[in-house]
């Protein structure tokens, strides 16, 4: 019965050995056919991300008030998110800390639910600037 085992153990690493030599892996190459179209809307793209002042998107408020205290607001958030950028905002005779640059409310939202947990008076707003 040992010898049985023993040539079964044998015969399957020759055949491991056997097999693992001829299997080769595959080489080929991959080329990709897109339209023209597809370079000139990613750079639309790309240029509409760049356009940080654009009105049509919603910030968050985390401040407002005098400017010691705004800029120790700021300080502040920086060090507790790096997520999103804050810029102080001087609206007569208020500074403002407002955060972010969001597309949707939605996502302002989600956000908001986060920075809510150390700033409890933030709250989501669109800039009329």
């Amino acid at each position: 019965m040992k010898t049985l085992n023993l040539k079964t153990t044998v015969f399957a690493i020759v055949c491991f050995i056997y097999a693992s030599n001829r299997c080769d892996a595959q080489q080929g190459s991959v080329s990709v056919n897109q339209d023209k179209k597809i370079v000139t809307l990613l750079d639309l793209k790309k240029d509409m991300n760049k356009n940080e002042s654009d009105t049509d998107r919603y910030k968050i408020q985390i401040y407002s008030g005098n400017r010691t205290t705004a800029e120790t607001y700021r300080s502040d958030f920086n060090s507790k998110f790096d997520k999103w950028n804050s810029t102080i905002q001087f609206e007569t005779p208020n500074y403002k800390i407002w955060v972010g640059n969001f597309r949707t409310k939605i996502e302002a939202d989600r956000a908001l639910k986060e920075i809510k947990q150390k700033f409890s008076s933030a709250f989501v707003f669109k800039p009329k600037k």
